[in-house]
């Protein structure tokens, strides 16, 4: 069994992660919110604020084979009615939690003969969308780390890549999916004409984690329903 740590773990796409790696994988879960649903003899959960929290108090296993990072955030208003406290926030969460997680694993990543780091992105890193400048900041930060750190840590056998969903079914999601009509909106804004599912990007986590995604690396994958790509 591979030991993976899943940051996150606690809604959406990084419980989706969480569980179908358990099944053949340890976990070491970390995430502010407890669920029953982790509830499983391989996964070791730890209720802590990544940004804030004291990692120390963790007992990583020597060996770290996969580290998922999937905390975000959806903070969407007229470009005018943000802070800089906003834009801060938003950037502690998406990049500097991330970089505080890896910087801490990194000597334990380093003694997998092939890790897999896998991080989040967002589709409105890539498509200029209206209210979403904060987000497409600190979302088009984490795309030029995964880009930078996969160059680097190369040499030491550590994969990294990022994933950039389009509005996905999940709890950080769900005031823009409160209603019907809301949610009709949304589809019909993908050429697939449907939103996300926490699946759709959880089994592409678990395939980037894996040895069958060996050769790939520096990559960002935009899993969108096609709204970035096609106009139809």
């Amino acid at each position: 069994m591979k030991n993976i740590v899943i940051i996150g773990c606690g809604n959406g796409i990084g419980l989706r992660t969480a569980q179908i790696l358990s099944q053949e994988n340890k976990i070491i879960g970390i995430s502010r919110t407890e669920n029953p649903e982790l509830n499983h003899p391989n996964i070791n959960f730890h209720q802590m604020d990544i940004v804030s929290g004291w990692l120390d108090r963790i007992d990583f296993p020597e060996i770290v084979d996969g580290l998922v990072y999937t905390p975000g955030s959806i903070n969407l208003k007229p470009f005018n009615k943000f802070s800089t406290d906003d834009f801060k926030n938003d950037f502690e969460i998406n990049v500097l939690g991330s970089v505080r997680v890896i910087q801490k694993l990194l000597p334990n990543l380093k003694k997998s003969k092939s890790a897999s780091i896998v991080l989040f992105s967002s589709v409105a890193a890539g498509l200029g969308m209206p209210f979403h400048a904060s987000v497409a900041v600190s979302k088009s930060a984490v795309e030029g780390l995964t880009r930078s750190l996969a160059a680097e840590f190369s040499t030491s056998k550590i994969r990294v890549n990022a994933i950039a969903p389009s509005l996905t079914d999940t709890k950080l999601a769900s005031q823009l999916l409160s209603s019907m009509e809301k949610r009709e909106a949304s589809s019909k804004r993908h050429p697939l004409q449907r939103i996300g599912a926490p699946d759709d990007i959880a089994e592409l986590t678990v395939f980037l984690i894996s040895e069958k995604s060996s050769w790939i690396t520096g990559q960002v994958f935009t899993v969108d329903g096609g709204i970035s790509g096609l106009k139809l």
